[in-house]
């Protein structure tokens, strides 16, 4: 009870300094990508340090465990679970030698500071989720450019948030498509816990003291032949490597 009154003024206290970043780097964004892609990426890339690191007024935790090294110059496509939207800022933070790009719904390409801009110029797509065709063809042309910029795809095959620990089935639709044009990628696994705990209580008040732990698993090669069975495996780790 005194932990859940505690978060009514440190949400209030976030939420204003979390609006402040957004505002502050839509406009740097929109400064450095006059300048090319690697000075507007190293923006989005202190924006999303800064995003982590104001979750502590909340005393939110991030633990990141990769104990391996990710091969340079190499394109992945990143496999996860998804149970937040505070999934997002660690990726691109922790995993951002990879270059990670998103496949996300149109309606986040406008009317959200930084984020849409970042969506609509920093080389991810924006899909119609009700024009499955459209979706396809987007997803293969995004597929094509990470293939030839050795660039990462980020993907979430539940399609949507789970808001718990339970995963939803997952849809390979979207990943064999990536598969088919992106034949020198590997398949990175990670399992996601305990973002959705951020939000228990929906978006205000927000809980604190939550540990959120990010697992990746050792990338593994996959050709257009055993894609399905190679998926099927990846699952099964991602599940695995999720805490209760």
């Amino acid at each position: 009870m005194i932990a859940k009154l505690l978060s009514y003024p440190l949400s209030v206290l976030y939420y204003l300094v979390f609006g402040s970043i957004l505002v502050l780097f839509d406009l740097l964004q929109r400064i450095t990508y006059l300048f090319g892609y690697q000075p507007h990426k190293i923006c989005v890339d202190v924006l999303n340090f800064f995003l982590i690191h104001g979750l502590y007024m909340i005393g939110t935790r991030v633990v990141f465990d990769m104990p391996f090294k990710l091969e340079k110059n190499q394109s992945y496509i990143i496999v996860a679970n998804h149970q937040s939207t505070y999934d997002i800022p660690p990726i691109m933070w922790f995993l951002r030698k990879t270059h990670p790009k998103f496949i996300a719904k149109k309606e986040l390409g406008k009317g959200v500071p930084s984020i849409s801009f970042n969506l609509k110029n920093g080389g991810s797509v924006l899909i119609d989720r009700k024009n499955p065709k459209q979706a396809i063809v987007a997803i293969k042309e995004f597929g094509r450019k990470l293939n030839k910029t050795n660039r990462s795809a980020v993907i979430f095959p539940e399609g949507t948030r789970s808001n718990n620990q339970k995963t939803r089935p997952f849809k390979v639709a979207g990943l064999l498509q990536l598969i088919d044009v992106m034949p020198d990628a590997q398949l990175l696994g990670l399992s996601i816990s305990h973002s959705w705990k951020i939000a228990r209580y929906g978006s205000f008040p927000l809980s604190i003291g939550t540990t959120v732990k990010l697992k990746v698993h050792p990338p593994v090669g996959c050709t257009k032949e055993y894609a399905m069975e190679t998926l099927q495996e990846l699952e099964k780790t991602i599940i695995s490597g999720i805490e209760p």
